[in-house]
């Protein structure tokens, strides 16, 4: 995060032991997003604070490709977390539900953080 930009980068992993034809991340930021205008065409906009991205299939014990979300943060603020959910896999069952909400706070620094 620099100047009220923020940049998320997301691989969804699939752990298995089944694949999944399709799965929802929803990104929720914690102050609300002004400008959406960088987001990759399988993401939307759910409302002022929120962001809903398609995965694509996610084979069991693999990758999938990189999702990038670009937004702008309303008043420039010096910190923020974002919440990723796993809102929607078809009903896949997932063994480890406890990875599926990471929350990640970010500091106006331009720092880059992996996680």
């Amino acid at each position: 995060m620099s100047g009220g930009r923020v940049e998320t980068w997301l691989i969804p992993q699939n752990h298995g032991p089944s694949s999944v034809a399709d799965a929802t991340l929803r990104l929720r930021w914690s102050v609300p997003v002004t400008d959406t205008r960088g987001l990759p065409p399988m993401c939307v906009r759910a409302d002022t604070r929120t962001v809903l991205c398609r995965t694509g299939a996610l084979p069991a014990d693999s990758r999938g490709r990189r999702i990038r979300v670009s937004a702008r943060l309303a008043g420039a603020p010096s910190e923020v977390t974002v919440r990723i959910d796993t809102m929607w896999s078809g009903g896949t069952t997932d063994r480890n539900p406890q990875n599926n909400t990471p929350k990640v706070l970010a500091l106006d620094t331009g720092d880059v953080y992996y996680f």
